[in-house]
């Protein structure tokens, strides 16, 4: 067994979605988190800045002792691919554990992801999807404006803004009848009940945080690397921008709060 923590990072807050699940479904697991406030989005970045981005958040995860990675983050996952940028602890991102997610819960064989602009350039979903089920079809559409307005704090169900941009985002979606729609990006969970509204009964969503959290469980069982203690887990946060920011806005992703030490860092 081991006691060492899970490592996630994420661009912001997004990744605290994953963080929120692993709380849950892990409650007895240490948590070290980044996000990379300074820096937010990556999805607006090229390919080789996400890139250098994720190697110098991985390596500060990797400066504490962890022994699993989560990017829980969907621009970077889709930059990574299926390839693990680690090779001596596990490593997940969000595209997989989320396309198998949605190949095993569609019912018509449609399937919607909605992600930031670099996602969607990446064919990430689609190339994941069509390696599990090549027959499933798959929509995208990029929505670059829900990050920004869910680390703003527009999140409210009845948020004029917000709702008028995920109608005009969500309509080919809808379209396409599709009935299952993957979050691709972790910081769109925290709008779910205007995504959910926009696209009506019968259409399930997916939450790209919670199924890499729910794959790092797994991962951990396999490796027998799940602790052995019986006291609750400790989460530390690090942000390379302003913590009482990351204070004042973590409360839209956990339901509790950041009750862990918060730190700024410097990559």
């Amino acid at each position: 067994m081991n006691r060492d923590a899970i490592g996630v990072f994420d661009s912001g807050l997004g990744g605290l979605t994953c963080v929120r699940e692993l709380g849950r479904i892990l409650p007895h697991e240490n948590i070290i988190y980044f996000g990379d406030t300074a820096r937010i989005p990556y999805g607006t970045r090229s390919r080789e800045t996400v890139l250098r981005y994720a190697k110098e958040d991985i390596a500060f995860l990797r400066r504490h002792p962890v022994k699993m990675i989560v990017a829980a983050c969907g621009t970077v996952s889709s930059m990574l691919g299926l390839n693990s940028p680690v090779d001596d602890i596990p490593f997940t991102g969000v595209v997989y554990p989320a396309a198998a997610a949605a190949c095993n819960l569609t019912k018509n064989g449609r399937v919607g992801v909605i992600g930031t602009p670099a996602t969607i350039r990446s064919a990430s979903y689609e190339t994941a999807v069509h390696t599990i089920n090549e027959s499933v079809d798959v929509t995208v559409m990029a929505c670059p404006l829900f990050v920004h307005l869910v680390e703003y704090g527009y999140t409210d169900r009845n948020n004029a803004i917000t709702r008028l941009a995920a109608e005009e985002y969500l309509a080919p979606i809808r379209s396409a009848g599709v009935d299952t729609l993957i979050m691709g990006c972790t910081h769109y969970p925290i709008i779910r009940d205007i995504i959910a509204d926009v696209m009506g009964e019968g259409v399930t969503l997916i939450s790209a945080g919670e199924e890499a959290a729910k794959f790092a469980k797994r991962c951990l069982e396999q490796q027998d690397l799940l602790t052995d203690s019986e006291e609750p887990g400790h989460n530390v946060y690090y942000v390379s921008d302003s913590v009482s920011m990351f204070r004042e806005n973590a409360r839209h992703f956990l339901e509790d709060a950041a009750r862990g030490q918060v730190f700024s860092s410097r990559l």
